[in-house]
């Protein structure tokens, strides 16, 4: 080994520069102590090791990688651990777009579900099984395709764009939806649940509704079928693409594969969603809560109806019966108007003759008293005038105050106890303010 050796000068001391004049000491030496000093380290216990059992470098370095690789598989034994197809181990590397990226990896039972920190452990392992270097140092071929089929597929499962475009196309994670008869056999609820739980996957909407039991509610069942019936998912195809060429002087093939990927990929986006749309019609078809929620329905229709029916006739009875006591009352009604309008005629003409009679009364009072005169004959001016503030009285005053006022004069005969009634009457007129003064002289005069 050839060893190189570097000239590094100390820096020159200025000028003139003496140690016993110019030199200071900035601190002291600590006294030596003494302390036991024990080996330890991965260094040392490799040593230690090696001595032991008596192993060169290279001996010890291959046991250690054993036991390396026993303890990794060990550990991810119950996790990640399922038996290995012997033609899958066949594979070509070169056809790694047809490769079932998990079932190489060992991730089968999870596939979409696996996590980062899964796959990366799965890699691990299978690389400490399949390693080339591992083959060749136990006398194995030295073939490399299968170990290439586990970098791809950890490429491609550890890149969310990658993995998402084969998760889009991943057959293995599919559930095939039981038959009519299977259906009619079995138990709806956990033959068709993970079915829907496998579609679910693609869904831009999380969490999915959940396929339920024979105790889900009738909004509950609305709402799982119509989130399926109005599904949106964000399933692609491309990663069943034709390659696209990468020869920049081959523009035009390269627009026509590009071309034919993008129509591709809408014919089996048309496809799927027409298949998921028959899954979604057969599950509907064949769920017995549909039926007996129809039943219901019908049951309670039905019920609607008779009640409505129901109530048209009691409302059609109340109208008539409500009609006939209209008709009833009305004709009461009118006998009793008919009867108090006879009364109230007879009432009117009763009243009517006793103002005409009380009438005559007043008029008479001051015909019997002379019109109001002590003595002589009166003169037709007087008369009239006696009669005319008669009349003014007997318009200013009710019916009742008529017959009060004739009830006053009966019996009287003289001028002077007539007048005196009329005087008062006056009075009261005026005090009422139903006459002014000056009016009916002769009455108080």
């Amino acid at each position: 080994m050839a060893v190189a050796q570097t000239s590094l000068p100390l820096p020159v001391l200025p000028d003139g520069w003496s140690g016993e004049k110019d030199f200071k000491a900035i601190g002291t030496l600590s006294s030596a102590t003494q302390r036991n000093i024990e080996p330890v380290g991965p260094h040392f216990l490799a040593h230690a090791r090696r001595k032991r059992h008596h192993r060169t470098f290279s001996e010890d370095e291959r046991i250690q990688a054993q036991e390396n690789v026993k303890k990794v598989e060990d550990g991810d034994a119950g996790e990640i651990s399922e038996p290995e197809n012997p033609l899958m181990l066949q594979r070509e590397a070169k056809d790694w777009k047809g490769q079932d990226h998990y079932a190489v990896l060992g991730l089968s039972k999870y596939r979409y579900r696996a996590t980062e920190d899964q796959i990366k452990r799965a890699h691990r392992k299978k690389v400490l099984r399949h390693h080339p270097d591992k083959k060749a140092a136990a006398g194995n071929t030295e073939d490399d395709s299968f170990f290439k089929c586990i970098q791809k597929a950890t490429e491609v499962l550890l890149d969310p764009v990658k993995r998402r475009q084969f998760d889009s196309v991943d057959e293995g994670a599919d559930v095939e939806p039981p038959s009519k008869k299977q259906t009619q056999k079995g138990n709806f609820y956990k033959l068709w649940s993970p079915v829907f739980e496998s579609e679910g996957r693609f869904s831009k909407t999380q969490p999915v509704p959940k396929l339920g039991d024979e105790k889900s509610t009738k909004e509950d069942v609305e709402r799982f079928y119509n989130f399926w019936y109005n599904f949106d998912s964000w399933r692609t195809f491309e990663y069943q693409d034709e390659d696209v060429p990468d020869d920049n002087e081959n523009r035009d093939q390269k627009r026509h594969v590009e071309r034919k990927n993008n129509n591709a990929r809408k014919k089996k986006k048309t496809e799927d969603t027409a298949r998921l749309r028959g899954l979604v019609d057969e599950a509907l078809s064949l769920d017995e809560r549909i039926k007996i929620f129809k039943k219901q329905e019908r049951a309670h229709k039905d019920k609607r109806k008779l009640e409505k029916e129901a109530e048209t006739q009691r409302v059609a009875e109340e109208a008539a019966k409500k009609k006939e006591e209209e008709g009833r009352l009305k004709k009461e009604k009118d006998e009793t108007e008919k009867a108090e309008k006879a009364e109230g005629k007879k009432t009117k003409e009763a009243a009517k003759n006793a103002a005409k009679k009380n009438k005559r009364v007043l008029k008479g009072s001051v015909k019997d008293a002379n019109y109001l005169q002590e003595s002589g004959d009166p003169s037709a001016a007087h008369i009239d005038a006696v009669l005319n503030d008669v009349e003014l009285v007997m318009g200013k005053i009710d019916n009742e105050e008529l017959a009060a006022l004739a009830a006053k004069l009966v019996g009287k005969k003289s001028a002077s106890d007539v007048k005196a009634v009329y005087v008062e009457e006056v009075k009261r007129l005026l005090g009422a303010g139903k006459m002014k003064e000056g009016e009916a002289k002769t009455l108080t005069g």
